[in-house]
C-alpha cells in the first residue's frame, strides 16, 4: 500500500511517500532525486509515522540540502553571437563566423564557432555540445587521476567513467563501479570537478552518507565545503 504525507518542520514542508510493508521497524530514506520515503510496518497508525518523520526532520532537511547541490542550475542559453558560456568556471563569449568546415575553438576569451552555412541556434548548440563532451572526456579523466591518488591504497577498484547529461545529479557511483559524471560539470571550475569526483570516490568505501563517509571526505579533501559552495554558485 502506498500513501503520501506532509509534515511541517519550522517553515520547511517535508513531503514523503509512505509504504506499509512487512517489517518490524520503521525506516526513513532520502534519495538522490530528493524524494523522502518512509517504510513502516503494516498497520502502523499514521500519527506514529508523522511523529517519526518529525523526530528525524533535521536529518532529513540536511540530506535534502545535500542532494540539492547536485541539481544543475545551468541557465537557459540562446546560442547567439555575444552570449557568454562557461568552461572550467570561466565565462567566454560566442563568436560565430562562416567557414569551410564546422568547428569550435577556444581562443583569447572567445568561443569561436565556425559554420559552413547553418547559423541556427540549434546547430550552434549541437556543435558546442559535441565540443563540451570531447573536453569532458579529457578533463574528467585528468581529474580522476588527481583524485584517485588518495584512494589507490585503500583496497578498492578504480571506477570506470561514463559521461552523460543528468537532470538531478552532478555525479553518481553505481554498485558495479561505474562513475557517471554530468556533461555540464565541465562548465564548473576544476576545484569543483575534483570535489564531485572525490565525493563519489568516497562511496567506494562508504556507500551511504553516514559519519564514516564524512570523516573520509574531510580527510582526503579538508576544504570540500568551500568547493561545494563554489559549485552551487558556479553556473549562475
Amino acid at each position: 500500500m502506498k500513501a503520501h504525507g506532509t509534515v511541517l518542520f519550522g517553515r520547511t514542508e517535508i513531503q514523503f511517500k509512505l509504504l506499509f510493508v512487512n517489517r518490524k521497524t520503521m525506516e526513513i530514506a532520502v534519495h538522490p532525486d530528493q524524494t523522502v520515503v518512509v517504510k513502516a510496518p503494516s498497520g502502523t497508525p499514521y500519527k506514529k509515522v508523522e511523529n517519526k518523520v518529525l523526530k528525524r526532520a533535521a536529518w532529513i532537511v540536511r540530506q535534502l540540502n545535500f542532494f540539492q547541490q547536485f541539481e544543475p542550475r545551468t541557465p537557459k542559453r540562446n546560442y547567439v553571437g555575444g552570449e557568454t558560456h562557461f568552461y572550467l568556471g570561466k565565462r567566454y563569449r560566442l563568436k560565430i563566423h562562416d567557414a569551410v568546415h564546422n568547428g569550435v575553438k577556444l581562443n583569447r576569451g572567445f568561443f569561436n564557432i565556425s559554420v559552413k552555412s547553418d547559423r541556427s541556434p540549434e546547430h550552434i548548440k549541437k556543435l558546442m555540445d559535441a565540443w563540451y563532451v570531447n573536453q569532458a572526456e579529457v578533463k574528467f579523466r585528468e581529474s580522476i587521476e588527481r583524485c584517485w591518488i588518495k584512494f589507490a591504497h585503500q583496497g578498492v577498484v578504480k571506477p570506470r567513467l561514463s559521461i552523460r547529461r543528468m537532470k538531478k545529479r552532478w555525479g553518481s557511483l553505481s554498485k558495479k563501479g561505474l562513475l557517471t559524471l554530468n556533461t555540464n560539470l565541465i562548465r564548473a571550475p576544476k576545484a569543483c570537478i575534483d570535489y564531485v569526483i572525490t565525493h563519489e570516490l568516497c562511496h567506494t568505501l562508504h556507500h551511504d552518507h553516514g559519519s564514516d563517509f564524512y570523516r573520509l571526505l574531510e580527510r582526503v579533501m579538508p576544504d570540500w565545503e568551500k568547493r561545494k559552495a563554489k559549485l552551487e554558485l558556479a553556473m549562475v
